[in-house]
């Protein structure tokens, strides 16, 4: 359990940014990624903003109608049997590798693994359950399951880059790719591998995100400049997205060996269950206070050491208020910035933990931290934590990224300053 594990690589496709760059000027400078949106097929939902992938068209059944920016190239071989947001994957991965100084061929070592966090294709497998029903399951797309089921993700982008070490999938909804980077840290500092590739993605399409508004979990508000405002007092519901992220997890010794940059410590992790509802959580956030405190010790940290945390908060009524008061229970005495970034993102369900953690490790790499959008009154139970409206020119040194998913599974990471 000595082995450090460090971030040397992202890798983004995101609805405030497909590059590093862009998406560093986003969180500093506020800029959003929601806009009008109709959704395809139907016209009249209630929903009317949503959080797109700018760049890419993966909006047809058909793979051979897709299209996505130039710079990737997506052999005819795996594009088969990719899902529209394995597009994403698929990118935002050929990026980190890009960052992170290594080439495709290192990857097929057998000391890197692949850990992803997807939902599957609810669009796809409707389209191919449809057609097999149609012809009796006569006929079918021979790619079907494997493009549409959860676990496409890990199944093809294994395949493509010739993963020999661990690959699995994980299914916790929106604490997924926070699950994914926890287990990845386990495997780094029990030493079993050298690197882990992780990456989180999900469609952003009205088989993804509509099915949410049945829970009255989604934002009815019209503006897009409002819609997404977590802890404010006006919130009603998040703003889905899609899109991908990927991280290269390292051992420490071993990246600087190769001579990688660093852009943050992993450092500890924790989970806990509320054990209370299949859907709504604590609303006393018990169990991700667990979570908190128990990543805390993994680090061998204390509360006041905390910086920023990096909320879950997705701007429902019921999440956001049970956070803050996990949040005050575990930070009492002390007053670390708060914020969540799905004021500017949307929330990006099973992929929304890998997001905001590359987010986190960008505030430690470039000192600074991210600010409230659309918060106008805070919610009289944020009253005793710091809620900054706009991003702060302060250098962070330890984060702490908060995620939680349906049944209470709530996951927490800890991220360091490189070197501090």
């Amino acid at each position: 359990m000595s082995r450090t594990a460090v971030i040397t690589g992202l890798g983004f496709v995101t609805s405030i940014g497909c590059d590093r760059a862009s998406v560093v000027t986003s969180l500093r400078e506020g800029r959003h990624g929601i806009v009008p949106y109709d959704f395809s097929g139907v016209p009249h939902a209630a929903i009317k903003v949503a959080a797109p992938v700018r760049g890419f068209t993966v909006d047809s059944p058909s793979w051979r109608d897709w299209a996505w920016p130039e710079q990737y190239d997506i052999p005819r071989e795996t594009l088969r049997g990719l899902a529209p947001h394995g597009v994403y994957g698929f990118c935002a991965l050929e990026q980190a590798i890009r960052d992170a100084g290594l080439s495709a061929g290192e990857l097929a070592d057998g000391d890197t693994g692949l850990f992803c966090a997807s939902a599957g294709s609810v669009f796809l497998l409707h389209h191919y359950v449809a057609q097999g029903l149609a012809s009796n399951f006569e006929r079918g797309h021979p790619m079907g399951v494997v493009s549409a089921i959860a676990g496409t993700l890990n199944f093809n982008l294994a395949a493509h880059y010739h993963i020999t070490g661990p690959v699995t999938g994980f299914v916790s909804a929106c604490a997924s790719s926070s699950h994914a980077l926890g287990y990845a840290l386990d495997e780094i500092r029990l030493g079993r591998q050298r690197r882990m590739l992780v990456v989180g993605a999900e469609e952003m399409n009205a088989e993804t995100v509509l099915p949410f508004a049945a829970m009255r979990a989604l934002s009815t508000n019209a503006d897009p400049n409002t819609a997404s405002r977590p802890f404010d007092c006006g919130r009603d519901g998040f703003v889905g997205t899609g899109g991908a992220v990927a991280l290269i997890v390292e051992e420490a010794e071993f990246a600087k060996k190769r001579g990688a940059g660093i852009y943050a410590e992993l450092a500890g992790w924790g989970q806990a269950s509320d054990g209370h509802n299949v859907a709504a959580p604590h609303p006393d956030g018990t169990g991700l206070t667990a979570a908190m405190r128990r990543a805390l010790v993994d680090a061998r940290v204390v509360p006041s050491a905390v910086d920023y945390v990096n909320a879950h908060a997705t701007s429902t009524p019921a999440g956001d208020a049970a956070e803050a008061l996990a949040i005050r229970r575990v930070f009492e005495g002390s007053r670390p910035a708060v914020s969540s970034t799905k004021g500017l993102t949307g929330h990006g369900l099973s992929m929304a933990g890998a997001m905001e953690t590359a987010f986190c490790s960008l505030a430690l790499r470039e000192s600074f931290i991210p600010g409230n959008a659309n918060l106008a009154r805070p919610d009289p139970i944020c009253a005793e934590l710091e809620l900054p409206r706009a991003s702060l020119d302060r250098a962070p040194r330890l984060i702490l990224k908060n995620s939680s998913g349906f049944g209470g599974s709530n996951v927490c990471l800890v991220l360091k300053r490189a070197g501090g």
